[in-house]
């Protein structure tokens, strides 16, 4: 084995896995605590290994998209991102977001969200589920904004699906076309709501939207700043912000379908948290090993599959997907543009021969 490999399996994922078995002995403390029994205590411990990997094949397109951007920011701000953002990232999105979706929905304080989430676990899930359609709309409007900004870019070169890639290039002069594609899709989702839902889902698609164009915005006036302050000429504050409400919106889909699995909050931000961890460990070892250099259609696989998450957190506000067919469509997505990078590879080092 060598030391590349040992470094990849070893120094990149070495916080993940001591998160993981402090997750481990957490959880089995939480099922021995709740059940007082040897399979009751088994049984939580199953959920929070399928929790982690349930957020592991849904957030696997997330750090692809991370690497990618944190490749543009400095050194400083990767590091914040790599120790702030994943504190965010596990404390904020698995804990205090589903705290906060109870609060607001139910309209009581933060310490009663606690105690409900413990008391009464079942309530606490149904209000989750209620809260579910504006949530799909927000987040499936903020990743659709994501990945059609990167095939909506005139200066891309590069395509993996040539003829689809190359269309949207052709456009993508035209300002604001991924604005309208969002706008239409909005509508259309709109229209096959019930009466009743058809205005809340619009409306928190409208502020999906204007949330992109508000960080959008926002990254570019503080990096602007930041360059003209240090003369740096790479992302900071903007970036950060932009991936914290990116990783965001991958977690609604897994935070909202994890209480299929258990209606435990703490069960859930253990397994979910896990999963971020591994998350964490995968972007760092795509920037540092160039991996989305050496595969170069890695990063189209990642954009296809926030593409077509976001129609799916949109149709699941019609009809129920099971979150491992979100997962695994991600998944084998990126598996096909990593076998593709591999074939290209092959074919340009054979012509070079």
């Amino acid at each position: 084995m060598t030391a590349t490999t040992q470094k990849s399996t070893i120094a990149y994922f070495r916080w993940a896995f001591l998160f993981t078995f402090a997750g481990l002995i957490l959880g089995g403390w939480l099922g021995w605590a709740m059940t007082g029994t040897v399979p009751g205590t088994l049984s939580i411990l199953f959920i929070v290994a399928v929790l982690s990997v349930l957020e592991i094949s849904l957030s696997f397109d997330n750090a692809i998209v991370n690497a990618n951007k944190l490749k543009t920011m400095t050194p400083e701000w990767q590091q914040r991102f790599l120790t702030w953002g994943i504190l965010i990232a596990v404390f904020g999105m698995r804990i205090v977001f589903p705290v906060l979706i109870v609060v607001i929905a139910a309209k009581i304080g933060p310490i009663e969200a606690l105690v409900l989430a413990g008391s009464n676990p079942e309530r606490y899930a149904e209000i989750m589920h209620d809260a579910h359609l504006p949530i799909a709309a927000f987040g499936g409007t903020f990743l659709m904004m994501v990945a059609l900004n990167f095939f909506f870019d005139h200066e891309k070169d590069v395509h993996w699906i040539r003829r689809l890639e190359a269309w949207a290039v052709r456009y993508a002069s035209i300002r604001g076309i991924e604005v309208a594609v969002v706008l239409v899709f909005l509508i259309l989702f709109s229209r096959l709501q019930l009466a009743a839902d058809a205005a809340t889902f619009l409306r928190a698609g409208v502020w999906g939207l204007l949330t992109f164009l508000l960080v959008e915005v926002l990254g570019g006036v503080l990096d602007r700043k930041q360059q003209a302050l240090k003369g740096a000429a790479q992302g900071g504050l903007g970036a950060f912000l932009y991936l914290e409400v990116l990783d965001a919106s991958f977690s609604f889909d897994g935070v909202i379908g994890a209480f299929a699995l258990s209606q435990n909050l703490y069960v859930i931000a253990i397994g979910l948290g896990v999963g971020a961890m591994y998350v964490r460990s995968m972007t760092i070892m795509l920037v540092e090993k160039g991996t989305l250099t050496q595969y170069q259609f890695l990063e189209h696989g990642a954009f296809y599959a926030i593409l077509v998450l976001s129609v799916i957190m949109y149709t699941q506000t019609l009809v129920h997907i099971p979150e491992v067919i979100t997962g695994l469509g991600g998944a084998a997505l990126i598996g096909i543009a990593l076998w593709s990078s591999v074939r290209f590879n092959r074919r340009m080092a054979a012509a070079a021969e």
